[in-house]
């Protein structure tokens, strides 16, 4: 039988997750918290809870009954299974009146109205986090982005490799209303075929040889939350067709099991292929791509925003000189005019890498010149002026 949630919060010491689907249920529970007994922690369903579990490790799980995604005798069992000393306490979130329901609404008022007085606050900034640089054709980038986080629209990134594909996808997911929840990447080039469909879907145990205990699918631990999946354009057709269905009605089937479970899962996808010509040769479903390509955002490559690189260097040898504990390092005005002449097919990641091996290149100098930053079979001879 569930416990009640005052007799749980209020006799519990130490670090305390709350599982629950219900919004209200959580809120109560945290708030019957009396002064130093707990720390809670809140996740929105069982898989969430599972995926909390490993960066908030915890004294105690407070497992709602009424789960949304999993069936909380699973969840304890894999939590108890895991992590055997945390103590698993079910209780019921339908023990909550629906008295609170107009404390809630003006509560939330007050909340939203402290929102938006925030926001109006708030400075301006133009920049998509973790981007650098305010070229016209990376802003088009930064509004596009802007944009679609608000929804749970479908996006799919593309863009030359080492354009930064991901940080977009992480800027939207941060920007979202998902942003308190899992960012769930996934490199589909990186997974072994055999291994794909219970990396992304899950298994319960015996559902193959080596499977000795239960496991979630990437999926499901990005309940709430975004599912990322790079290079997108590497799944093998059958997974296609399985991430079609998927995409189609929000349900997951682990292998092995004939339970259906419903997840909330929002989807970005990333690639470097062409894939329209990928649906023209047969190697990649016409269906998915339309499913996927609802709201396209193609990231334009470093050679056609060299205004950038000046800011791109400064971003990168500023955190190359705070980890050496070095003061900071500048390119002379030969160096910058080099890297802005080159085409950079690596991109971004490409200049990283190329001002790494110049700052190491430089020793105890304070300036980078044009010499350091030469790569290793160029022949251009560039003199400091």
């Amino acid at each position: 039988m569930a416990a009640t949630a005052q007799s749980i919060v209020w006799g519990t010491q130490g670090r305390i997750l709350i599982a629950s689907g219900n919004p209200e249920f959580r809120r109560q529970m945290a708030m019957q918290a009396k002064g130093p007994a707990a720390q809670m922690e809140e996740a929105v369903g069982g898989a969430h809870a599972l995926a909390k579990l490993v960066q908030f490790p915890c004294d105690g799980v407070l497992l709602d009954r009424q789960l949304p995604d999993l069936d909380a005798e699973e969840v304890a069992s894999m939590i108890r299974q895991k992590y055997p000393r945390i103590e698993v306490t079910f209780v019921d979130s339908r023990e909550i009146g629906q008295a609170c329901a107009a404390t809630e609404d003006s509560e939330k008022i007050s909340a939203d109205a402290m929102e938006a007085m925030d926001e109006e606050a708030r400075p301006c900034d133009d920049n998509l986090p973790g981007m650098i640089g305010r070229s016209a054709a990376i802003r088009k980038t930064y509004e596009l982005a802007k944009l679609v986080a608000g929804r749970d629209t479908t996006v799919l990134v593309t863009g030359e490799t080492g354009t930064g594909k991901e940080v977009v996808a992480q800027a939207i997911h941060n920007l979202s209303a998902r942003a308190k929840n899992a960012f769930v990447a996934v490199n589909c080039a990186a997974i072994p075929e055999a291994l794909l469909e219970a990396e992304l879907f899950g298994h319960v145990r015996g559902a193959f040889t080596g499977a000795v205990q239960s496991r979630l699918g990437r999926i499901h631990v990005a309940q709430g939350g975004t599912l990322f999946l790079d290079e997108v354009g590497e799944l093998p057709l059958s997974m296609q067709a399985k991430l079609l269905r998927f995409l189609q009605n929000g349900e997951v089937q682990r292998l092995g099991s004939s339970d259906v479970y419903r997840v909330d899962v929002r989807v970005i996808c990333a690639t470097n292929a062409a894939l329209l010509e990928q649906v023209q040769a047969k190697q990649f479903r016409q269906d998915l791509y339309y499913r996927l390509a609802v709201f396209p955002i193609d990231l334009p490559p470093l050679r056609i925003r060299t205004g950038d690189i000046a800011e791109l260097a400064d971003h990168f040898l500023k955190k190359f000189s705070e980890e050496a504990g070095f003061p900071l390092k500048k390119l002379t005005p030969a160096a910058l005019g080099s890297l802005e002449q080159r085409r950079w097919p690596g991109n971004v990641r490409e200049l990283q890498h190329a001002l790494e091996r110049a700052f190491i290149l430089s020793g105890n100098s304070r300036e980078i010149c044009a010499q350091h930053v030469q790569m290793g079979n160029e022949a251009v001879e560039v003199r400091e002026v």
